[in-house]
């Protein structure tokens, strides 16, 4: 009798303790795998041109998730590799992924025009929304990014490099930036915190 009774007080024990742990495991908030901005900050809104030549404004994406690189066409190792991850991250995320804006913002306007960029989304995903625009309006977004553009010395078979900034900007749907994150970070990774952006309730604009 006295061992039954020790039996049912450590199952007790045990049961309680799991209840516990499972309520801290429920309760406990997510944590992104980016590098956070803390706090938010809205992020710089542009108006640049797609590749079917079409206006862009960022403001008009509130109450989706946004997905910005600054690449260039050209680019022979990050800038695919980056691309293909969007690809990964749009087939990660399923049905959700049509509230996610995944975006190619380019560092060479002068061979970058919105057909060579249509073509070259086609090799990746045609829904890819590719941006460019004159010099002067590519850089006053960069700018406000914190991206690093400028042309190379060095010549590849395709003709200049441009060293850039490998960063993938992550804006949530009340348009606020709310992480980045570095060249060769998982795409499941990203796609888990795009996720949790998605669940989060939008503030009242």
């Amino acid at each position: 009798m006295r061992y039954r009774s020790v039996l049912l007080f450590g199952l007790a024990i045990i049961a309680g303790l799991a209840a516990v742990l499972a309520y801290q495991e429920l309760g406990q908030s997510y944590t992104f795998k980016g590098s956070m901005i803390e706090p938010p900050l809205p992020a710089e809104d542009f108006t640049l041109y797609d590749q079917q030549n079409e206006p862009f404004r960022l403001i008009d994406q509130r109450g989706e998730v946004v997905l910005i690189f600054f690449g260039y066409t050209h680019c022979p190792d990050v800038c695919p590799l980056t691309l293909a991850d969007f690809k990964q991250i749009k087939a990660e995320l399923g049905a959700e992924a049509g509230r996610v804006n995944f975006v190619f913002i380019t560092v060479d306007p002068e061979r970058d025009t919105p057909d060579r960029l249509a073509e070259h989304m086609a090799n990746f995903d045609p829904a890819i929304i590719a941006l460019t625009g004159d010099r002067v309006e590519l850089e006053t977004v960069w700018k406000a990014y914190g991206v690093y553009a400028a042309k190379a010395e060095a010549a590849s078979a395709s003709g200049y490099l441009v060293d850039h900034t490998t960063r993938v900007y992550a804006i949530d749907a009340n348009g606020d930036l709310r992480m980045t994150y570095a060249f060769g970070t998982e795409s499941e990774a990203i796609a888990q915190d795009v996720a949790h952006l998605l669940a989060e309730k939008p503030s009242q604009q």
